[in-house]
């Protein structure tokens, strides 16, 4: 199908314009006044703005049905994951992984995604692939992109989560052979693929061997596959690279091989000025997750450093357990917010850095480069929030509107690849109240098999 946007209030990075055509899932025209081929849908945009997709680079899926666990809503991250996801993700099933993955993605969705990049590490020595299959269907079912970064644990490690555990870490052949099914099954190449498989290893310091993570560094770029992982969280990640590899966590990840454009970390909180340096001359990138750092008390990542010395800054939402909205507009805000308070400075962050970070950067740190942007040539991802609405009535700068209110938003349409993926407010494929009911039935089935 083609379409044709029309009367948005603005577009953003393309001032003056109103209209913008999608043929092919692509855009082919933007400006203003423009008419519809008689072979073209019209959209009325009126009272809307126009962004491109937001492009979210680190999230954990499964926890969408973890929020709020009471043993861990005061935690830092070590207690927090003896406490909730460690505790949980060994019994969660292939439809309660279905019915989880479709509410966080319907959460970015209606948050003003178009893309996703999760982290999905419920794998061990005895896991089934339909786990993982349950996040890739999920994904087609609602039409968003998905970028699956396959975690994985080859030893116990010296996070308390797993060692309280009684799971059984993978074999390295096992996260090899496992991984290669995978790609081979899912994974698309170019910049606008609607499927990208990444190799992830859940914890750079704490889940794998030196030998191992380079093993998996070696099978991503034998395979032209990105890297990822968590890095620098809290201060544990550091105090344990030096403890047990004699040298600090960045040194270590280089040492490992896990250094490069190819290779992005969620969080980087504890980067020192070495470390920065380290990042930005490797061109390495990261998943700022603000809300999960605030929520874990885990500090602020110093993004605006990171920045200056010229590291590209994306944002995730990180997972609903440890940060309950699933929102990008909620992460986009308080990334907005939070530097500036940081800094005592209110120009450290400015409303237009604040959706790059969010949607061009991230695009082109998980190599779909086509995407992230509207221009003529780019895919048709493009979300039209309603600012018509009372909260937003006042706002007298009516592009930033969504990011300087934060949430609630409305989104009232959405497209990914020039499909429509929200329609008129309501997202395609899925019935609210029924998926409602299933996550209810399937989170009180998994509160029995944990004897809750």
């Amino acid at each position: 199908m083609h379409y044709l946007i029309q009367n948005a209030r603005a577009v953003f990075d393309v001032p003056g314009t109103s209209d913008i055509r999608i043929r092919a899932g692509l855009i082919t025209e933007i400006g203003s006044g423009l008419q519809p081929a008689p072979d073209e849908i019209p959209v009325d945009a009126s009272g809307c703005v126009a962004w491109p997709g937001m492009v979210n680079t680190h999230h954990h899926l499964a926890q969408s049905v973890l929020k709020g666990v009471p043993e861990g809503l005061n935690h830092g991250l070590d207690d927090w994951l003896v406490s909730v996801p460690f505790r949980f993700w060994p019994s969660i099933t292939p439809d309660l992984m279905y019915h989880a993955a479709k509410l966080g993605l319907y959460e970015l969705l209606r948050s003003g995604a178009t893309t996703c990049a999760d982290h999905h590490y419920l794998y061990h020595a005895h896991s089934s692939t339909e786990v993982e299959d349950a996040v890739w269907q999920a994904a087609d079912d609602l039409g968003i992109r998905l970028v699956l970064c396959r975690g994985s644990t080859t030893t116990r490690g010296s996070h308390q989560g797993m060692k309280s555990s009684n799971i059984e870490p993978e074999s390295l052949g096992q996260v090899i052979e496992r991984m290669d099914r995978s790609r081979q099954r899912y994974h698309q190449d170019g910049d606008m693929a609607m499927r990208k498989l990444v190799v992830a290893p859940t914890s750079l310091v704490h889940s794998s061997t030196p030998e191992d993570l380079r093993a998996c560094a070696d099978y991503a770029r034998q395979h032209g596959l990105k890297l990822h992982s968590h890095l620098l969280e809290v201060e544990f990640d550091e105090i344990q690279a030096r403890k047990k590899y004699g040298m600090s966590a960045i040194d270590y990840a280089a040492h490992c091989d896990w250094l490069g454009e190819d290779v992005w970390f969620a969080h980087l909180v504890w980067s020192d000025e070495h470390a920065v340096k380290l990042l930005a001359e490797t061109g390495t990138g990261i998943a700022h997750c603000p809300t999960s750092n605030c929520r874990l008390a885990s500090g602020i990542a110093p993004a605006i450093a990171m920045q200056d010395s010229g590291i590209s800054i994306t944002l995730g939402v990180d997972g609903s357990a440890s940060a309950e909205s699933g929102s990008m507009i909620q992460e986009a805000n308080l990334a907005w917010l939070i530097h500036r308070a940081a800094s005592r400075n209110p120009q450290a962050t400015t409303a237009d850095m604040a959706i790059h970070w969010a949607s061009r950067n991230g695009a082109q740190l998980l190599g779909l480069k086509g995407t992230g942007e509207i221009g003529v040539g780019k895919a048709a991802d493009i979300v039209l929030y309603d600012i018509e609405r009372p909260r937003f009535s006042g706002v007298h700068s009516p592009l930033y509107a969504p990011l300087l209110c934060g949430e609630p938003v409305d989104v009232k349409y959405s497209f990914v690849q020039g499909k429509p993926v929200v329609d008129n407010g309501s997202i395609r494929n899925l019935d609210e109240a029924e998926l409602v009911a299933n996550v209810k039935q399937e989170v009180g089935r998994l509160l029995a098999r944990i004897g809750v």
